[in-house]
């Protein structure tokens, strides 16, 4: 029975799991989860796979507080750089019964939670720190909240219960040598190392405070043979005695191009495993390395990985947005930015005070607003992007008076301000006229984008009303509590208080009442600001608003865009102020300590629908009109976006170079409107639109009479999608044009097969669509089983005379087809006249309807009706054309016109014919001038 018990024990205790097994399976999953900020790009990423390693560079402990730059300070350094793991070998001046602390530092931005979180998961693996069998991480932030007093086993068992009763952690012998105890975030926990203060302490089961644990693991009184590894700020460092720490070691973040893009490969090439994403990945990989390798202000930023992050969201955003992924907005993108940088954060009072970091709760995102927000919307108010050091002390460091606000902006400056503002690097050319005589050294917002949404952020919040606008809120707000405790009592007292005395009580109770109508007046005036800055003149004709975004990051390639505002133009100002406005960035300010009520919203809304309505009684360039609909798309407002959109009946975006985030935006908004809204055309000609931006597109196909699609690369597989279009009982397209788009027969065809079932299209346009004869029979074919089309171009194809003649008979058989057009077709003089005579003369029995047939500029040996707009249509095209083929057509029709001519009696019909023929020839002669090379430099 004995031996069966012992048996019994020994095969428990070898089923048993090892704690430390269940230690790195736990670490390896809470440690995996990405935050949702890195969801936004569509799932694809892991740890593993997205993370490239900063620089690390040991540091002597006379130079640990060289607060430059880390960009500056590296590139002249005698430090090689070191890893983590390097930085706990043994050294000459280690002995075996003392582990080492390692202090590692780096400024806001440069990547420590992400080697942390890296450390942690290739421990897990066993990749990296395998001398050590045990690593307890640990959050300070969360040591910071626990008020209760508890021993060093009570703190690990709390967190890591698998670990309860762990023998490393017994502190008998030297067991503890195995063990790396990780404190990251040490800023945010109060450590005090006098001894008159914090008790000392060797028993990892005694019960202290939280900080008084962590000070006696630093000072190895408690389990002197573990490593410490602690992360910190740069404001931080003298929080622990340099007595206490082995080691000093930076993270300077990404130093070189190399670093920044093998950062970007990591990030952008980990799309869906489609080939085409992976090919504009890697485009948009090298078009980012030649901004890197000329020391742009982009490389500048981007030393620091979190403004790769931002850089690398805002292209997959602009180039990478899909139907299926969650939507996504650029305000969200900046406002997770900043999340993901700052959220939870409060500014304390850095070392020397002995106040608990709890009893500090001031934002630090609020006080960026205050300080560095107001410096952006002063920039933006006078059109400036760079500063000198005056005018960052004179906005930042200003009106500082207690000792304690000295400390705050003491800490500030040192662990945030090179956040935000870096040196500016090269020319910028919307520099200020006004530069100092001493040629000082100017600053600019690290990336363009984020000097607006700080000013937006600013003038949203309402932190550029004046001082008595501020008091005046206080007082409103003091009365307005005061009036409701003493309400009861006055409705007591009334009947025993004379009238004049009760009034004036009344009046103090309107009070608040008037501060509602000055403050609902102080967000109409937003809403005009919003307004005014999206419909300012000078940036009517800019590139619109995404364009501009992308040139920030990628630089201009090829000819510069044409900019008509003399100053930085801050187009994305007044859409940051309304995407600030949409619930989801509110939630997310709100973890950030910046409040928007909801009841500003609504008051800025319901001013906001009365200006753009107003403004868009005017007519607006294409890049207005695109800057508006993202405007709309970043509000995420559905109702506002419906009633906006009603004063609109066309939509114009003729040469807006559309991308996928722009087919999406202009999707998104014509989807808020209700099903009976219809756009009485919808102009999307010359915008590079491929077979993947009309699916994209699709549902605002829905919304539209008149379609034009001319001039873009849609092939054959689009016209599946084309003719699905057609087929819908629910979309009511009247016009489809579809001039300069390479559909070929095939294509044709397939679109073709939608005219039994369509009865709502009138018109037609497939001018230069690759039609030949096959195309054109076909369709002559299939025009008998569509009743209601009245207008056919298929101009500038390659149909010949029989064919063409064919197609004639058919219209003329039709109920409803008025005008058929056929000019610049290899027709000969013959097929032409015959067309003619087709056109005009009735068909048998007198069934046969009149149907003007537009083959050349004649008719016959009469000037046809419509020369003019045949002219302009090849004057408006002639620079994506053939111009070889179109010269040959102009002398054909000099032949055709100077034949008429001949035939006529009258001096004034010979006139006209030499009008007529002047306009041939200078269209003739702009070809002639119109050369390949010039046209390349246009």
């Amino acid at each position: 029975m004995v031996v069966l018990c012992l048996l019994c024990i020994c095969y428990v205790c070898a089923a048993a799991p090892d704690p430390i097994d269940i230690h790195k399976r736990k670490l390896f999953l809470w440690f995996s989860h990405l935050p949702q900020e890195e969801k936004q790009f569509g799932g694809y990423f892991s740890p593993e796979t997205m993370h490239v390693d900063p620089l690390i560079l040991e540091r002597n402990p006379e130079e640990r507080l060289g607060l430059l730059s880390p960009c500056l300070q590296t590139q002249n350094s005698s430090f090689p750089s070191v890893t983590v793991e390097q930085l706990f070998e043994p050294t000459d001046a280690w002995s075996e019964d003392r582990g080492i602390n390692v202090l590692l530092y780096g400024a806001v931005g440069t990547g420590k939670s992400t080697v942390i979180r890296k450390l942690v998961l290739d421990w897990c693996t066993g990749t990296t720190l395998a001398n050590f069998k045990l690593l307890v991480p640990f959050s300070c932030e969360d040591l910071n909240q626990l008020s209760k007093m508890a021993s060093l086993r009570d703190l690990v068992s709390r967190k890591y219960l698998h670990l309860k009763k762990h023998p490393l952690l017994s502190g008998e012998g030297s067991q503890a040598k195995d063990v790396l105890f990780l404190f990251n975030g040490m800023e945010k926990i109060q450590l005090d190392f006098r001894i008159g203060s914090t008790e000392l302490c060797s028993d990892p089961n005694e019960a202290l405070l939280p900080g008084v644990v962590v000070v006696n693991l630093l000072r190895k009184y408690l389990l002197p043979e573990a490593s410490i590894l602690v992360t910190t700020r740069l404001s931080a460092l003298d929080r622990i005695p340099q007595k206490y720490i082995s080691r000093y070691a930076q993270i300077c973040g990404f130093t070189d191009p190399d670093r920044q893009r093998a950062y970007f490969t990591s990030r952008l090439l980990q799309q869906s495993g489609k080939t085409a994403h992976n090919q504009e990945a890697q485009a948009l990989i090298e078009l980012l390395y030649l901004s890197l390798q000329r020391e742009s202000q982009l490389a500048a930023a981007c030393f620091l990985p979190s403004y790769c992050w931002l850089t690398c969201a805002t292209l997959h955003f602009l180039h990478f947005t899909s139907i299926n992924a969650p939507i996504r907005t650029l305000t969200g993108i900046y406002t997770s930015f900043l999340r993901l940088n700052f959220g939870g954060e409060v500014l304390g009072t850095g070392a020397g005070t002995n106040v608990p970091i709890q009893g500090h709760h001031s934002s630090l995102m609020l006080y960026v607003v205050r300080t560095v927000g107001k410096l952006a919307f002063d920039g933006v108010t006078y059109k400036r992007t760079s500063f000198s050091e005056r005018e960052l002390e004179q906005w930042i460091g200003g009106k500082t008076k207690t000792d304690e606000e000295l400390r705050q902006l003491a800490m500030f400056r040192t662990d945030v301000l090179d956040f935000f503002l870096a040196p500016c690097v090269g020319n910028d050319k919307y520099l200020s006229q006004d530069l100092s005589e001493n040629d000082e050294r100017r600053y600019v917002f690290a990336v363009p984008a984020m000097q607006e949404y700080l000013a937006a952020l600013y003038m949203v919040l309402g932190e550029n009303k004046s001082a008595l606008e501020k008091l005046t809120r206080q007082v409103s707000m003091a009365i307005g509590q005061a009036t409701e405790d003493v309400n009861a009592l006055m409705n007591i007292l009334s009947k025993f208080i004379p009238l004049r005395i009760f009034a004036i009580f009344n009046l103090l109770k309107l009070f608040p009442k008037l501060f509602e109508k000055i403050s609902s007046r102080n967000k109409g005036s937003i809403a005009r600001t919003m307004a005014a800055e999206m419909f300012r003149t000078e940036d009517s004709y800019n590139e619109d608003v995404l364009d501009q975004v992308e040139q920030s990051l990628l630089g201009v390639h090829g000819p510069q865009p044409k900019q008509y505002s003399e100053g930085q133009p801050f187009e994305l100002y007044p859409i940051f102020m309304g995407g600030l406005l949409h619930y989801g960035n509110r939630v997310l300010l709100q973890q950030l300590g910046c409040s928007i009520q909801s009841s500003t919203v609504a008051q800025i809304t319901l001013a906001l629908r009365k200006y753009l309505v107003r403004e868009l009684s005017k007519p607006q360039p294409p890049e207005e009109l695109m800057d508006l609909l993202v405007l709309l798309y970043e509000f995420q407002n559905p109702r506002l976006t419906a009633e906006v959109l009603a004063s609109i009946r066309a939509i114009r975006l003729t040469n807006i170079r559309m991308t996928p985030i722009k087919c999406f935006v202009l999707s998104t908004v014509l989807s808020c409107t209700p099903p009976s809204y219809h756009l009485e055309e919808l102009d999307l000609s010359s915008c590079l639109l491929t077979h993947d931006m009309l699916q994209m597109l699709w549902p605002a196909f829905r919304h539209t009479h008149n379609l034009n699609l001319q001039f873009n690369s849609l092939g054959p597989e689009s016209c599946i999608l084309l003719r699905d279009l057609l087929l819908d009982s629910k979309i009511l397209i009247r016009s489809l044009q579809l001039c300069d788009n390479p559909l070929l027969d095939s294509g044709a065809h397939t679109l073709l097969e939608s005219l039994p079932k369509n009865q709502s299209l009138t018109h037609l346009s497939l001018m230069h669509t690759g039609l030949g004869d096959k195309g054109a029979l076909e369709l002559a074919e299939r025009l008998q089983q569509h009743t209601g089309l009245q207008e056919l171009n298929v101009a500038y194809n390659n149909i010949g005379d029989n064919a063409a003649l064919t197609l004639v008979d058919a219209c003329r058989e039709h109920p409803s087809i008025h005008t058929v057009h056929l000019y610049l077709n290899p027709l000969s003089d013959v097929g032409k006249k015959s067309l003619y005579v087709r056109g005009v003369l009735r068909g048998h029995g007198g069934s046969g309807r009149h149907v003007k047939v537009l083959a050349s500029v004649t008719e016959g040996s009469d000037i046809s009706e419509d020369w003019h707009p045949i002219l302009s249509v090849i004057r408006e095209n002639a620079s994506s054309w053939d111009h070889k083929r179109i010269k040959q057509q102009l002398k054909v029709f000099l032949t055709d016109l100077e034949w008429g001519r001949q035939q006529q009696q009258s001096f004034w019909k010979r006139l006209h014919f030499r009008k007529v023929e002047k306009g041939v020839k200078q269209t003739l002669q702009m070809l002639e001038k119109d050369t390949p090379s010039k046209r390349y430099h246009k």
